[in-house]
């Protein structure tokens, strides 16, 4: 017979595919489990929240991102009478699970489909903290053995003017953190920011910038990265330009003594590998991606973090990775620091930039309940698109006006098409209020019809 902990352990890492028909026979003899039926999925829930961000983050996000505050919690009810939950940000994430999805997961069993990363990501982590009830073992336990008590994790927060990017970098290291990720942007002067941030962390606090392809160029970009590299606390420089242009990061990661980061899968990894246009890889996705992801970042021996953004129950659903995979050595991006009020009862505590990776039966986190009937409202029928105009000077009296025009990251589209000046000094960016008056919404009119506007 097999126990709980050959179960287990036979059962974590297996595919999709080989899924279904291990996970069959190994609960038909394990009799130390619940019988088979009890994993079966009885009821499924999901309730849309509208969570709001604390305000540095509030002022910055809502310039670009101001969506980020959806989200939908699903609770997977199993025979077992167990309730398992997860999240979903709503409008930033890999899967959103659709009505569809819940249809096909409802009286099957949970075992069997938990592992299926098309059912998007609320409704698989609820699957898996549910069966993880049911065996009365933590979330990790499915995933395969735990290497290490405490995984990294970092500080996240856009873009934003020099002065918050610095009290932002305190306040994570107030809290325990160790590392700080932020986007780096030719509508702020990087420096200055670089120059306030530092003053108020020590040498060993690391700071990353995730340039999402703005440097454009090796060439264009090397100056600047190289100018960056004086500070000490900066370590990582994620998609400084195109992914796809491998020649331009092995250049980057030759010149420069910073680590580069290349989101997993484009280009191919064993390409990345190959030729050195990397130091580690960015994971996101489902389960079964992200054990993929992680067991050739081992057998390459290349570091990662684990993307997988939401409130703090993302967060909890990302420490248990980060207690399996072993390269998961780079501080782990939820962004949960974000919001003002958590979704678990219990908070994530970060110490010397550890989380511990609980122990406890499911996710080992309670959902917070008050909290979810008092953040309820009904879904969106698609994504809240808010007017935004903003603007961007620089010392010399040049001013430039940016409209929301019903795209995501329209200020990134318009610096990818050559449209803002390439990372000059001084520059500073704000969202400007609409204060109904007729400047206002003829600035935004025209900027909106001629892309970024100088006046």
């Amino acid at each position: 017979m097999l126990n709980r902990r050959q179960f287990l352990a036979a059962s974590a890492g297996a595919t999709l595919t080989t899924w279904s028909l291990m996970s069959r026979q190994l609960l038909q003899a394990a009799d130390s489990l619940p019988s088979e039926r009890h994993f079966h999925v009885r009821d499924i829930q999901r309730t849309t929240l509208r969570l709001e961000f604390r305000p540095t983050p509030r002022r910055n996000m809502d310039r670009e991102i101001p969506h980020w505050r959806w989200a939908e919690v699903c609770e997977v009810t199993l025979e077992s009478g167990a309730v398992g939950f997860g999240e979903t940000l709503l409008f930033y994430t890999w899967g959103v699970p659709s009505d569809d999805d819940v249809a096909r997961v409802r009286g099957q069993s949970a075992i069997e489909m938990m592992w299926d990363d098309s059912l998007g990501a609320g409704l698989q982590m609820a699957l898996f903290d549910a069966v993880a009830r049911t065996a009365h073992v933590p979330v990790h336990s499915l995933l395969g053995h735990k290497h290490t008590s405490r995984t990294p994790l970092s500080w996240w927060n856009i873009d934003t003017s020099a002065e918050d990017m610095a009290s932002e970098c305190a306040e994570a290291y107030r809290q325990g953190y160790m590392s700080y990720k932020t986007t780096g942007r030719p509508w702020f002067d990087l420096k200055q920011q670089l120059d306030l941030a530092t003053k108020e962390v020590p040498e060993d606090f690391m700071i990353d910038m995730d340039f999402n392809d703005t440097l454009l160029t090796a060439e264009q970009g090397l100056p600047i990265l190289k100018d960056l590299e004086r500070y000490p606390q900066v370590d990582i420089f994620e998609t400084p330009i195109p992914q796809k242009d491998v020649a331009g990061n092995r250049a980057i990661c030759a010149a420069t003594d910073i680590n580069v980061a290349l989101h997993y899968g484009t280009p191919d990894p064993a390409t990345v590998v190959r030729e050195s246009a990397a130091d580690g890889f960015v994971v996101g996705h489902g389960a079964e991606a992200l054990m993929s992801a992680g067991r050739f970042a081992e057998e390459v021996e290349m570091p990662f973090w684990l993307q997988l953004v939401g409130s703090d129950i993302t967060a909890a659903w990302s420490l248990h990775f980060g207690g399996v995979l072993k390269q998961a050595l780079w501080p782990a991006v939820n962004c949960h620091q974000l919001y003002e009020e958590r979704l678990l009862i219990d908070p994530i505590t970060v110490s010397d930039g550890h989380a511990e990776v609980p122990d406890r039966i499911g996710l080992g986190y309670e959902l917070n309940r008050d909290a979810v009937e008092r953040f309820k409202v009904q879904k969106p029928a698609q994504r809240p698109e808010p007017q935004r105009l903003i603007e961007t000077t620089w010392p010399d009296g040049r001013t430039m006006y940016t409209a929301s025009n019903g795209t995501v990251n329209f200020m990134l589209h318009a610096a990818m098409e050559g449209k803002y000046p390439y990372f000059e000094a001084g520059a500073d960016t704000r969202l400007v209020p609409d204060d109904g008056s007729s400047r206002w919404k003829e600035l935004y009119k025209r900027a909106r019809k001629e892309g970024p506007i100088s006046v």
